[in-house]
């Protein structure tokens, strides 16, 4: 028999807006219904004073818990879906980092296992087609030019679970890479980059969807020189992703992208490395070392020594910020951490939103918006009691 578990008591945020006596109704792993007043169920939870929101979805995502994405295990892969669950993204990307392609490869095949047993959304490769003048946390040594040959090997390798790939549309085969991509349903995405404003919106045209951490890695926003900055915030195609930690943007930057774009076109991202859910101490990004103290990822030694080498963020932190300290709506944040990046990845009739039908993804937070549960697939993974 099918458990029916009901939640009462909360704040649910919906589609349709902030609802304050919805009863949401879960029946096995799915969502059964999100009607008002008592429902009777073989598991009823009172969540009175907290908050429900969607399961969060996280498009750019390298480690957590210690462990890394590209180390090439399935065992360190799960520690960190493990960790980022616990914080409430339900639904996830893995991203890579800039490495030989031989070995880029052979990560591809085993994430993509887990994507096909439903692990993660897919596979997000961060390079190494991106521009040496703004490699970030990225080995110099290691980036290459996109040759849509060395393209096709990494959509090849990732066995149709490739759903991203992070990209200078102004190097040599840039665009024709960004047109491969987007022929073959990959989303492509403008990061790493020294493009001009002109040469990012030729790749727009090409086909590029996305913006990799917006203001990050780029050329900054110029009067005289507006960059790929400008292009991406003004064009409706693109979706911006935003690191908001406190440490990768200033709060003005935030608005800015927020005013510019809207809550429809940002997804809130974590760009998180292993230390995410860790303490300060010593840890790998790829091939690179990194230090982390006060909770800020930085390339401990080598040419690009001191760069911000991902975050340490959690979604659940994300949100809370977004909320008590950038002043964003809670259905804004909502829709930055959830709906939006839902759609991006072509998933919005699974998750994103809480709706009958859908995966029974959902997080709890207290009062206070810190994380108090985490529901996956109708099983909790935190448990609010």
């Amino acid at each position: 028999m099918v458990q029916r578990t009901v939640l009462t008591g909360a704040r649910v945020v919906l589609p349709s807006g902030i609802s304050t006596d919805a009863t949401l109704t879960v029946e096995g792993t799915r969502i059964a219904g999100t009607a008002s007043g008592e429902a009777a169920g073989d598991a009823v939870r009172d969540l009175s004073g907290c908050w429900i929101v969607p399961g969060f979805v996280d498009l750019h995502l390298h480690g957590g818990g210690g462990a890394s994405f590209s180390t090439g295990t399935a065992e360190e892969a799960l520690t960190v879906i493990r960790t980022h669950r616990a914080h409430g993204t339900t639904t996830m990307l893995a991203s890579t980092v800039t490495g030989d392609l031989d070995d880029l490869a052979r990560q591809a095949a085993v994430l993509s296992e887990l994507a096909e047993d439903g692990e993660l959304a897919g596979v997000h490769f961060e390079g190494p087609f991106i521009s040496p003048h703004r490699c970030g946390a990225h080995q110099p040594s290691l980036l290459r030019d996109p040759d849509p040959a060395d393209v096709r090997k990494l959509i090849d390798a990732a066995r149709g679970t490739a759903r991203m790939m992070t990209l200078a549309p102004e190097l040599p085969g840039g665009l024709e890479s960004v047109r491969l991509l987007a022929d073959s349903g990959v989303l492509a995405a403008v990061g790493h980059t020294d493009s001009t404003y002109e040469a990012t919106r030729d790749a727009v045209e090409a086909g590029a969807t996305v913006a990799t951490h917006l203001f990050n890695a780029m050329p900054s926003l110029l009067h005289r020189e507006p960059g790929p900055v400008a292009a991406l915030l003004e064009d409706e195609r693109i979706t911006v992703e935003l690191i908001d930690d406190g440490t990768h943007l200033h709060p003005a930057m935030l608005q800015l992208a927020f005013r510019r774009a809207g809550a429809d076109r940002v997804a809130f991202i974590t760009d998180a490395m292993s230390a995410a859910g860790m303490s300060d101490g010593s840890y790998a990004l790829g091939p690179m070392g990194v230090e982390v103290k006060d909770g800020v990822a930085r390339i401990s030694d080598g040419p690009t020594a001191g760069s911000i080498a991902g975050s340490t963020l959690t979604l659940d932190h994300a949100f809370r910020r977004a909320v008590t300290v950038d002043g964003l709506g809670v259905d804004q944040a909502v829709r930055a951490l959830s709906t939006t990046p839902a759609r991006v990845l072509g998933l919005a009739d699974r998750v994103g939103s809480l709706e009958a039908g859908k995966d029974a993804d959902l997080v709890v937070l207290d009062a206070d918006f810190r994380l108090r549960g985490v529901m996956r697939r109708g099983a909790w993974v935190v448990d609010p009691q």
